[in-house]
Formats: C-alpha cells, structure tokens, sequence
C-alpha cells in the first residue's frame, strides 16, 4: 500500500480499488450464473426505523418457554423422528441437537427437534443469531409457514400463505458453496401444487462455528432476506407476498438417507429470535 501511495495519487488510488473490487463482483457473479456458486450479500443495510419489537425470547430460561413456543412435528419425519426431547437450553442458547437413541420415545433411530411460535404474525422482521448444525445429512433451518399451505387453493400463489425459508444451512455437502446458507420461497401446499423458488446461496462467515444473524423483512411488496444486517435478495413469488398469519418456525431437519453411525450427533445453537412489526 505504501508503495502504490508513492507511485499513485489518492484518488488514482480510490480509481484503482473501485476497478478491482468491480472486477471481483463481476467473477463472481460469472461463477453465480456458470457454476451456481455462492454469491455476498451486497444489497441495502438494515434499516428498523419505524418498527417495534413485538417478541424476543433470549433462551436465557432453564427451559424452553412454552408460553411463546410450542413443539411441532413431533413423530416420525424423513429418515428418522422429531421429539421435544431433542429441544433444550444451555448457557442462554436454545440447543436442537441430532442424534442416534437407542431408548428414543418411538423406537430406536435418528432423533432431532422442531419448535414454532405460539402467536402468528403477519408482516414485519424477523431475525435470529444461530450457529448452524454440520455433518450427517441434518441442516439447521429459520423459516415461516402457514395454515394457508394446507392446499394450492388456500395458498392461492402464496398470496394466502407461503413457507419462507430465512434460511436453510445444508450447504456443507457441497464444498464449492460450504461456507453459504440457501434462501427459498414455497407456495401452493406441498401436493402436486407446490411451486418453489430457490434464491441462490448466499456467502456466510464460519457459518458451523460463528454466530451469525439471518433476518426476513417481510414487507406488502417483497420478502427481503438479510445476512448479518446486509441485503442478500429479495422476491415477491410467485403471485405476490403473502397476506396471510404465519408462524416462525427452528428446525434442526432429518434427511431420508442418514449414513452416519450410532454416536455421532450435531447441534443447531440459537442465540436469540426476535420480531419486529410497525404500529
């Protein structure tokens, strides 16, 4: 640096970091578009002036607070089975952890956890601060859903109800995108109606190992999904934001082929979850 400073002027030198940096956003979006890498987040900051919070849950509590969560899921689900169980708190995190149990409540197998929001909310931001789970085929996962993705007919093109994935963290099976999160839209019910939107892949730091904050500001006209407080994309598919209550849902998600042996386990760590609206 103190050698271009003595060859260039500063503003020869700012010149030459806006051209490299150019060049760089341009490699990569030509790795995005030719080989489906993972792109950073580059979009607008967060900006929450004007909005209120309406729930925090810190997980400070010796136990899971069931007057702001209930457990969902619980039974059996792609290669193994969800239970309460498998949901705890630990030094001011909620912990979901996935595991092999010998003596589990429906039979020996893969065990992991899913918790949702008592309340439904419609509009607002939503934000969590996780550690994501690594290894064995099970991905952590913040996302919304609805009563309304019962059918095609009640999500209406997701108009009345959507599954929102903030984010799902399975991208270390893929070494070429590990250190990125996926960011996803579903709509009209989970039978031959489903119609989904991937988002792309999105860069996250040490995503196994650091906290890091994933948010949703879900708006009358987009969903804008943000990493660590800055714009990763946004979309309003497939026929307009959703218009109808839904709920916030962490899961710690099972795979239908787990080929990890008895005595490896992961955890999906979540610092806190809180939700905004304006009045």
């Amino acid at each position: 640096m103190a050698l271009l400073e003595q060859i260039f002027a500063p503003r020869q030198i700012r010149a030459l970091k806006m051209m490299v940096a150019a060049i760089l956003v341009a490699l990569e979006m030509l790795g995005v578009a030719l080989f489906d890498t993972a792109q950073t987040p580059r979009g607008q900051a967060l900006n929450l002036s004007g909005y209120q919070i309406v729930f925090e849950d810190d997980f400070d509590a010796p136990s899971l607070d069931l007057s702001k969560w209930e457990y969902r899921g619980s039974g059996a689900r792609s290669g193994g089975f969800m239970s309460p169980n498998q949901v705890f708190t630990r030094d001011g995190n909620l912990v979901i952890r996935a595991e092999y149990r010998e003596n589990g409540e429906y039979g020996a197998g893969w065990y992991a956890g899913m918790i949702r929001t008592v309340e439904n909310y419609t509009s607002g931001y939503f934000e969590c601060r996780c550690i994501a789970s690594e290894g064995g085929g099970f991905w952590s996962a913040f996302w919304l859903n609805s009563p309304g993705m019962a059918s095609a007919e009640a999500s209406n093109g997701g108009i009345g109800g959507a599954e929102i994935d903030i984010f799902e963290a399975f991208n270390y099976k893929n070494i070429k995108n590990y250190h990125s999160v996926s960011l996803n839209v579903h709509v009209g019910g989970y039978g031959d109606g489903l119609r989904s939107e991937n988002l792309g892949s999105y860069k996250v730091k040490n995503p196994y190992t650091t906290y890091n904050t994933y948010g949703l500001e879900w708006t009358p006209e987009y969903y804008i999904f943000y990493i660590n407080g800055v714009e990763a994309t946004r979309s309003a598919f497939k026929d307009g934001v959703s218009q109808a209550p839904e709920y916030v849902i962490l899961s710690e998600e099972l795979p239908n082929l787990i080929t990890s042996q008895p005595g490896f386990s992961t955890e999906f760590v979540v610092d806190y979850v809180k939700i905004y609206q304006k009045p």
